[in-house]
C-alpha cells in the first residue's frame, strides 16, 4: 500500500478541550481520525493559525500517543480573516502549489470536517480542481450511547463522479437533455451535425469566449444562438437579455449609434440619450448576425468591447461598460473577407476560437423528416390549428424533399414556408396528395426562378440586342460581377472581392481600374450599378 497523507485544518473549537484526562472522553476530529483501525495515516499535515499554535502542539502530541506511526506535520497558515473567501482560497492555493505532491507514490485525503465553512468550501474547490490530488475525507462522532471517546466514523469521497454509477447515469441524462435542448428537441439523425451540437453544448457551458456560427442563410444560426442563450440562462450562467441584431441592416452613421449608443445632441436628430444594443446586452448575450456586413470602424469598436468590456458612445467623452457574451453569425467566408480587406484580421482572430460551420438542409437530408414534424408542431402552436399528412402524401413529400430535385436554397426557411403553405391550404387540416403535388410544383417554380436570377439581373441593365451578343459563359460571369457591385460600397471594394485571389499574386494592384475596364466592355460603369434599379 502507498503511504497515506491527510491534509486538514486544526479545529479551534472541535479539537479544543481541557488540558487533562477528561479530554479523552470528547470526540476531537483531528485526533479521532488517527484512531481508526481501518485507516492508517502515515502523515498528517495539520494547518493552523498563529493564535492556535499551543493547541496545535497539544493535538499533535495526542495524535502521536494514539498513533505512533503517524508523523504530524504542523503548518502555520496565518489568516487575517478566516471568513474572507478570497484570502482563504488564495493562501490555500499557494500552499497547494508549493507542496511537492506525488500522487503516483502516495495517497492523499483532504479532511473537510474542521475549519470554518469558508475553509471547507475552499478545500473542496481545490480538490475538485485537482490542485489537491486526493479524495475528500469526512468524519463524524460516535452515535448516541457509544463511548464518547470512540473515534466515530469516516467516509472518503472520490470527486471523479464517473465512478458512481447512479450519479454518472444522471449526468449522462442531463447532458443528453442539454444537447436535445440546443436542437429544440428535434431528433436529428445526421452524425456530423449531432457531433457538432455536442461540442457546442460543452463549449457553451464551459466558456465565455465568443462563438462564431458560420453557414448559409436559413441554416438555423439565429435559432441556435437563442437556444445557447436559453441553455446558459437555465444553468444560471447568464442573467441579462438576449439581444439580436442583423448587421446587414446597420448602415452609415446609424450603425455606431445603434450598437454603442449616443449622447443627446451628438448629431442632428439625437434628441435624447440612447444606450445602444451593447448596453442592452449587459450581463446577457449579444448575437451579431451577418457580422461580416459591419463596417471596419464598427469592427474596431466591437473588438475593444469584446476584449475590454468598454466602448465609447457617439458624442460622449465618457466610456460605457457592458459585460456580455458574444455570438456572431455569418454566411460569408470571413477568411476571404480578411484577405480582401473587408474584415479586420484581429477581430477575426478573436472570433475564430470557437467556430462552427452549420450545414445547409441539402447536406442534412436525413434530418428533413424530423424537421418536418417540428415545423408542423410550430404551425399548430402558432395558429392553434393542427395539420397532418395522410400516409401517401407524407411519403410523396419526403421522397421529393430528400431527393436530388430538392435543392433547398433557402434551407430551413424554405422548409418552414413549405409546411406553412401546405398546413394552411390543407382541407380540414389533412394534407393530402393533391396539396403535396401543388406544393412540389410551387417549390420547383420558385427554385427555378432563383437559378435564373442572373439572367433576369442582366435584362434589367442591358438592352435585348446587347444581351443577345453576349455568350452564355460571359453572361454568368457578368451577372456575378453585377451582383458583387450592388453589394459593395465602392468600386475599389467590389474589385477587391472579385479579384481577391489573383491580386495576391501581383506586386501592385489597381482593382478599381481593372473592374472599370471589364465593365466598359459591356457598356457599363460603376455609377449605373451602385444602386439597384427601381
Amino acid at each position: 500500500m502507498k503511504p497515506l497523507n491527510v491534509i486538514g485544518f486544526l479545529g479551534s473549537t472541535l479539537d479544543a478541550s481541557k488540558f487533562g484526562p477528561s479530554r479523552w472522553s470528547k470526540w476531537r476530529p483531528s485526533v479521532a481520525l488517527t484512531m481508526h483501525e481501518d485507516l492508517r495515516v502515515d502523515r498528517f499535515i495539520l494547518l493552523h493559525g498563529g493564535l492556535h499554535s499551543r493547541l496545535a502542539e497539544y493535538v499533535a502530541e495526542d495524535i502521536r500517543s494514539v498513533s505512533p506511526e503517524t508523523r504530524v506535520d504542523l503548518r502555520r497558515l496565518d489568516l487575517r480573516d478566516p471568513w474572507d473567501f478570497e484570502e482563504v482560497y488564495g493562501k490555500l492555493l499557494d500552499f497547494a502549489r508549493a507542496e511537492p505532491f506525488d500522487p503516483d507514490a502516495e495517497d492523499y485525503l483532504v479532511h473537510i470536517t474542521t475549519g470554518t465553512h469558508v475553509a471547507q468550501i475552499c478545500l473542496f474547490l481545490l480538490t475538485e480542481a485537482r490542485y489537491l490530488p486526493g479524495r475528500l475525507l469526512q468524519t463524524q462522532p460516535a452515535k448516541r450511547g457509544e463511548d464518547g471517546g470512540a473515534p466515530g466514523r469516516w467516509t472518503a469521497i472520490d470527486l471523479d463522479l464517473s465512478r458512481y454509477d447512479s450519479i454518472a447515469t444522471r449526468f449522462a441524462v442531463a447532458a443528453q437533455e442539454s444537447t436535445s435542448f440546443l436542437k429544440s428537441g428535434i431528433e436529428t439523425q445526421s452524425v456530423t451535425f449531432n457531433r457538432m451540437i455536442d461540442e457546442i453544448e460543452r463549449v457553451a457551458l464551459r466558456s465565455k469566449a465568443p462563438i462564431l456560427l458560420m453557414g448559409p442563410t436559413g441554416a438555423g444560426k439565429s435559432q441556435l444562438a437563442r437556444r445557447i442563450y436559453e441553455l446558459k440562462r437555465l444553468k444560471h450562467q447568464i442573467a441579462g437579455a438576449f439581444v439580436e441584431v442583423n448587421c446587414a441592416t446597420l448602415k452609415g452613421d446609424s450603425a455606431m449609434s445603434a450598437l454603442f449608443g449616443h449622447r443627446k445632441g451628438a448629431f442632428t436628430g439625437a434628441v435624447a440619450d440612447r444606450p445602444g444594443l451593447l448596453r442592452a446586452a449587459d450581463t446577457g448575450m449579444l448575437f451579431l448576425d451577418e457580422i461580416g456586413e459591419l463596417g471596419l470602424d464598427e469592427q474596431a469598436m466591437i473588438l475593444r468591447a469584446i476584449e475590454d468590456k468598454r466602448f465609447l458612445p457617439v458624442g460622449s467623452d465618457k466610456e460605457a461598460a457592458s459585460e456580455f457574451q458574444l455570438i456572431a453569425g455569418t454566411n460569408r467566408d470571413l477568411g476571404e473577407a480578411v484577405a480582401a480587406g473587408q474584415f479586420r484580421d484581429d477581430l477575426y482572430a478573436r472570433l475564430n476560437l470557437w467556430t462552427f460551420q452549420l450545414p445547409g438542409l441539402a447536406e442534412r437530408r436525413e434530418d428533413i423528416e424530423p424537421n418536418l414534424d417540428y415545423e408542423l408542431d410550430r404551425f399548430a402552436e402558432r395558429e392553434g390549428d393542427r395539420a397532418s399528412f395522410n400516409k401517401e402524401a407524407r411519403q410523396r413529400y419526403l421522397a421529393f424533399a430528400t431527393g436530388p430535385d430538392a435543392t433547398w436554397p433557402g434551407n430551413f426557411r424554405d422548409l418552414a414556408a413549405s409546411v406553412t403553405r401546405m398546413a394552411t391550404l390543407s382541407p380540414k387540416g389533412r394534407i393530402d396528395m393533391e396539396c403535396v403535388a401543388a406544393e412540389i410544383e410551387r417549390l420547383k417554380h420558385l427554385w427555378s426562378a432563383q437559378r435564373d436570377g442572373g439572367a433576369d439581373l442582366l435584362t434589367e441593365i442591358l438592352a435585348p440586342d446587347v444581351l443577345a451578343e453576349i455568350d452564355p459563359f460571359d453572361r454568368v460571369q457578368l451577372a456575378e460581377t453585377v451582383r458583387i457591385c450592388r453589394k459593395s460600397r465602392s468600386l475599389s471594394e467590389a474589385g477587391r472581392v472579385l479579384f481577391a485571389v489573383s491580386r495576391a499574386r501581383r506586386t501592385s494592384a489597381n482593382d478599381a481600374d481593372r473592374l472599370r475596364k471589364y465593365l466598359a466592355r459591356f457598356g457599363l460603369d460603376w455609377s449605373s450599378l451602385a444602386q439597384p434599379l427601381a
